[in-house]
Order: C-alpha cells, then structure tokens, then sequence
C-alpha cells in the first residue's frame, strides 16, 4: 500500500531534503509541493534553487505548487513541514485542525504536551498518543526535535539504557552553518571564525531531551526532568554535520568495556522493523581517535547514522564521567531523514487509518 504524501515549504534546504528522501520511497507517492503563496501555480523545477547536491528529482520537477492551505491536501495521506518557525506557527494548526496528518520538523508547539517529540529510537511508544490527539486537535501532529538534540538525545540512549539516567551531562556543540539555512549567516561572520552563541539552542538541548525521554500519562507527554543537560552551542564552519561533545556524571564506578558494548550492539525498534530509512546501525562506533568527523562520517547510513567516538570514562569522587564526541547530519538526521522516519514508525505501528 502506497501513501500520497505532500510537502510543506518544499523550496528551503530542508524542504528539498524531504523532496529528495521522498522521490525515491517506497511507500510515499510525492503529489503536493507548497512553498510561499505567489508562487502558486508555477512548476517546482522552474522556482527551486536546488542547493543540496544532485539534481531536482524529474518527477518533483514537474510538480505545480500549491498554496499552503488545507484545502489544496485534503486528498493527501501525510503532510511533511519543513515550514520556517513564523509560518508554521500560524499554518501548522490550520492543517491539523483541518483532519490532516502532519510530520514536522519545524519548533513551534515541541513542547505541547499533547504533541508527540520523536526519535523511533528512543520513545516510538509516543506515537500512541496520536490516536487521542486526533479526538483533541482534529488530526495529527507529530514533531522532530531540533537537530542538535537529535544528535545528542540518540549519543546518550545505549547509557541510559545501560546505567540509568545521568547525575548531569554537560555538553558542548560544535554546529554546521546549513543549520541557520542557506543564507542564514554572512559569509564574513564564519569564515576563520567561531561564534560561541546560538539564540534558543542550549533551552532547547535540555527541554527536547527531557520531553523525548519523558512518559505517557493521560494522553499528553509528561517530561522526564531529572534528566539534567547544560548545554554550550557553538556555530562552526563546517557545511553539514553537528558535532556534540559529551559528557555524562555517575555516581559509582562505570566499566567502559560494557559501555563500549552497549554503543556496539544498540539497535532499536525501526530496526526490526526493517523500516526504509532506518540505517542498519543507528549509532556507529569509531575506535580510531581522531574519529568522527564531519566531512568523513556525516553522510553514514545515507546520513541516518550518528557516530560515536572518543569514549573514555575518568573517574572523579568515587564516581565516573563517561566522555564522548558524537556527530549527525543535521538536515538529514537531524530534520528531514528522523520526520520521514516519525511516518514510517507510525504507519508500521498501526497507527495510520486510511
């Protein structure tokens, strides 16, 4: 069974991520593309500025916009956001009031407690909630998290399920430009150069966290908050490729070989599920230690895999501080790649009612 599924602000960087995941699925007919209301009507090949590598796929090419309203998608079995943060804000409630099926990535409403934050890896089980949200809101609504706490939230899962939740974790990003968008940033104000701050990004790494690693109670996301992350961002000048450094306080003794175990044979449930754009490995292990690197392993698991490496544990006050780098692509990973991943999870689960 094939799906028609549309695309919400199709021309930006991430948008095109999602046209090019798409346009090869297996389950997922691409019909609908939107992107600002003047352009309405003209050819998706003809207006995009394709900016991702390769070329326009042919059939998206051909593709005539439709406006952003839901009454051009009320055909359409799921409708992926790539909107920015102000439109969405506004449009995003419209569809799903609408009855539409909604995957986004974008950050307005995240933290709803009636709106599902997903990584399958970790909380698929939050899906559920979809089913009840449909009762409240009138259709779907399911968020990814913002790319950093993609990255971070999936590094930190194999400890967690190993040692339980941390004291405190501090980490430190180091975060690709393509993260501000494709003319987010000067090209004087990264090149040979750091910028220690990024607006919003440190309350999102602790809140997303908490929110994904939270549970279920009468049908809303109740956050885990003794999950603790104090975070630092940075921006870098690296095109693709968020780099997190970790590191995670216990209060007892931790034996590295189970650590290094855990990292190596985490899989999880889009894995058994043989979903298509599940990595086998969602988490790869690296052992030399110059290891990872953006421009070496970002695009890992056709950039679905986050690599892990510079595991170490030192020891402080009879407990341990496991330390390590983690890295993902995060217009893949980090956007479009884990929201097309929130769609086949919650099909595969039962969840979907055509």
């Amino acid at each position: 069974m094939r799906y028609d599924v549309a695309v919400l602000g199709a021309t930006g960087m991430v948008g095109q991520r999602y046209v090019k995941i798409l346009s090869r699925h297996p389950w997922f007919n691409l019909v609908a593309l939107s992107a600002s209301p003047q352009r309405a009507g003209a050819r998706y090949g003809d207006v995009v500025s394709w900016v991702i590598g390769g070329t326009i796929p042919e059939e998206a090419a051909e593709i005539r916009l439709s406006r952003p309203e839901p009454s051009e998608f009320k055909d359409i079995d799921i409708v992926f956001s790539a909107l920015p943060t102000d439109i969405s804000r506004e449009i995003e409630p419209k569809f799903v009031s609408a009855g539409l099926t909604v995957f986004s990535d974008s950050s307005p409403m995240r933290l709803d407690p009636r709106v599902p934050l997903v990584i399958p890896e970790i909380n698929a089980n939050h899906l559920s909630i979809t089913a009840f949200q449909k009762s409240v809101l009138g259709g779907v609504l399911v968020k990814t998290p913002n790319c950093t706490s993609n990255v971070l939230s999936l590094a930190i899962k194999p400890l967690i399920d190993l040692l339980g939740i941390p004291e405190h974790i501090d980490a430190v990003s180091l975060q690709a430009i393509s993260g501000a968008g494709y003319s987010g940033l000067p090209s004087m104000a990264i090149q040979d150069n750091v910028i220690p701050y990024i607006k919003n990004e440190e309350e999102k790494m602790l809140e997303e966290p908490r929110k994904i690693y939270g549970r279920i109670s009468n049908m809303t996301i109740e956050p885990n908050e003794s999950l603790y992350i104090d975070a630092t961002t940075t921006r870098v000048p690296v095109l693709d490729g968020h780099t997190v450094v970790v590191h995670a306080h216990y209060g007892w003794p931790v034996d590295i070989n189970e650590v290094l175990k855990a990292y190596e044979n985490f899989r999880s449930c889009p894995q058994e599920l043989r979903l298509p754009t599940a990595p086998e490995k969602p988490l790869i292990l690296h052992k030399a230690v110059d290891r990872p690197q953006p421009r070496l392993d970002r695009d890992l698991g056709n950039g679905m895999s986050v690599s892990i490496g510079r595991i170490r544990i030192a020891t402080k006050r009879g407990g341990s501080v496991v330390k390590l780098v983690a890295l993902g692509h995060n217009t893949i990973r980090g956007a479009a790649g884990n929201t097309v991943l929130n769609a086949e999870t919650y099909i595969s689960l039962g969840l979907s009612k055509r």
